[in-house]
Parts: structure tokens; C-alpha cells; sequence
């Protein structure tokens, strides 16, 4: 009778292990089958339903973002911001496709983000409460103020790399123009053989001719849309000869020798600088190393001896 018990009990033990692997798999197989149900649904769902999971990141949650932070900026920059700031992308050529939206957001998400991170910064310190408000106004107004130093750098560079074409573009159009060509075609000749910021803006130029805008009035914008001296002196001078008829061919060669004698001038006064600006490399680092090296064993024999 005990083995009897005993073998039922089993048999039963046995039969329940059955039945909940049996439920188990049933179970399973009932949210597998769900799995694809829900899967093909996605699939065969309207492109209007799966457009929103399907959008990129940055459209998701930086473009909202964006959107508010434009908000705020356009409450704290003044009536005259957006006017200020398009002159500035001009001069800077307009750098990576910004445009004055994107920099008024980008001022506000620079600020939050300068807060934020001078604060964990002097946290992780451990500075005091008047140092932590101290680095963290400090990184808000160096982030705010950061893409008008983004732009200033650029205008700096961009300025910089046209005058430093400036008198060899000259000289390909002066001598363009002395073997027969005329003006419109020098330009061409130097915007399609050379490289940089200012072969761009005279193709810029010529595409404004193109679509009917006067020669005066695209020069006078190659010169709004840049602050360097000498091309603004070579665009007034064209101007004046497209004005008055003189001849291009001898403005040109007067404005590519002033430039020569310029640019020559500049070369001379870097060159008189030099001697200035390394004095102080040569105070405190040449001269300190000099005297350890001259000095050092006197002042180890004086100690000795005293």
C-alpha cells in the first residue's frame, strides 16, 4: 500500500509538471503570436502612423528644443538683433548655413549649457557658494556670447584670407583684361581659376549680373558683405570708372600696383614687429633657463664655501 501511495503521489507530481509546461508554452506561443501581430502591424500601419516613430533624433527632440529656445531669445535680444546679427554672418560669409534663427537659439541653448556645465565643474571642486555663483554667471555669459565669438573668428579669418588674395586676384584680372577680355569676363577668369572667400564673392557677383542687378550695385554689395579696407578702395575705384567710362584696363593696372606696394608694406611692418613680439618669450623663458645655466654652479660653490 506504501509503494501504491507513494507512485500515485509521483503520478500526480508528474501530471502537474505537465499541465504547467503545457500552460507555460501555450503562454509563450500566445505572446510570440502577439509579438508578430503587433510587428506586422507596424509593417502594414499607414506611413502617417509610422512617420513619427521613424523621424530622426534630431528632429524629435532638438528641433522642438530649438523652437523654444528661439522664443526666448527673440524675448531677451533686442528689436535691432536680427539686423546685427545678418551683418555678421555676411562678414563671416555665412559659415555652415547658419542663419540669424539658429544663432539666437544657439546663444540660449550656449548659455544653458555654459550654466550647467561651470556648476557641476565647481561642484566637483568643491568651491564655495560664492565661487560656484561666481563660475556659473561666468559660463552663462561666455555661452551666450559664444556664436558672436564663433562669428567674430570667422569675419577675422575670412578678412584675413581676402587680403591676402586680394592683390594676385587683381593681377589675374589686370592682365585678363590688357589681352582682350572685358571686365565681367576677368571676373569669370578669377572666379573659376582661383580658390577661397573672395573668388566666391565674385562669383556671387556675376551671378547677381546675370539675373539682371547692375555692375555698380553688385560691387557695391561685394563691399557691404566685407570689411577690408583695400577691397572696399578697389570696388569704390571700379564703381567710379564704370560711372564715368574710364577705361577698365587702366584702373586696374593702377589698383594691382597699389596693391603690390601694399601688400608689401604689410610685409615690413610684420617684419618689425618680430622683434617686439619675441621679447617676451625671450624674458621669460630663454633668459630664466640662461641664468640657471650660467649662474647655477657660482651659486652651488657659494653655498659650499659659506
Amino acid at each position: 500500500m506504501t509503494m501504491v501511495f507513494l507512485l500515485g503521489i509521483v503520478l500526480v507530481a508528474v501530471s502537474l509538471v505537465l499541465v504547467g509546461a503545457a500552460l507555460r508554452t501555450d503562454a509563450e506561443s500566445a505572446g510570440v503570436t502577439r509579438s508578430l501581430a503587433v510587428l506586422e502591424a507596424m509593417t502594414d500601419a499607414p506611413k502617417v502612423l509610422t512617420e513619427e516613430i521613424d523621424r530622426p533624433f534630431a528632429e524629435r527632440v532638438l528641433d522642438p528644443l530649438r523652437a523654444r529656445a528661439l522664443v526666448v531669445g527673440r524675448r531677451i535680444t533686442g528689436a535691432d538683433a536680427a539686423e546685427r546679427i545678418r551683418r555678421k554672418l555676411d562678414l563671416a560669409g555665412n559659415p555652415a548655413g547658419l542663419t540669424v534663427d539658429k544663432v539666437v537659439s544657439a546663444k540660449v541653448l550656449g548659455a544653458v549649457a555654459g550654466l550647467v556645465a561651470g556648476v557641476l565643474v565647481a561642484l566637483l571642486l568643491g568651491a564655495s557658494l560664492g565661487v560656484l555663483l561666481g563660475v556659473g554667471l561666468g559660463a552663462l555669459v561666455l555661452g551666450f556670447l559664444g556664436p558672436n565669438l564663433y562669428l567674430y573668428q570667422k569675419t577675422y579669418d575670412r578678412s584675413a584670407q581676402i587680403l591676402r588674395e586680394l592683390p594676385d586676384a587683381i593681377d589675374l584680372m589686370t592682365i585678363s583684361v590688357e589681352s582682350g577680355l572685358g571686365f565681367d569676363a576677368a571676373l569669370q577668369q578669377v572666379a573659376r581659376n582661383t580658390e577661397g572667400p573672395l573668388a566666391d564673392e565674385f562669383a556671387r557677383v556675376l551671378k547677381e549680373m546675370q539675373i539682371g542687378q547692375g555692375r555698380s550695385a553688385a560691387l557695391r554689395g561685394l563691399s557691404e558683405r566685407t570689411d577690408v579696407d583695400d577691397l572696399q578702395s578697389f570696388v569704390s575705384a571700379m564703381v567710379q570708372a564704370d560711372s564715368f567710362g574710364i577705361p577698365v584696363a587702366q584702373v586696374l593696372r593702377v589698383q594691382s600696383s597699389e596693391m603690390r606696394v601694399k601688400r608689401r608694406q604689410r610685409a615690413e611692418e610684420k617684419a618689425q614687429q618680430v622683434p617686439v613680439k619675441i621679447t617676451v618669450p625671450l624674458i621669460f623663458c630663454i633668459l630664466p633657463c640662461l641664468f640657471i645655466a650660467v649662474m647655477g654652479p657660482a651659486v652651488i660653490s657659494i653655498m659650499d664655501n659659506f
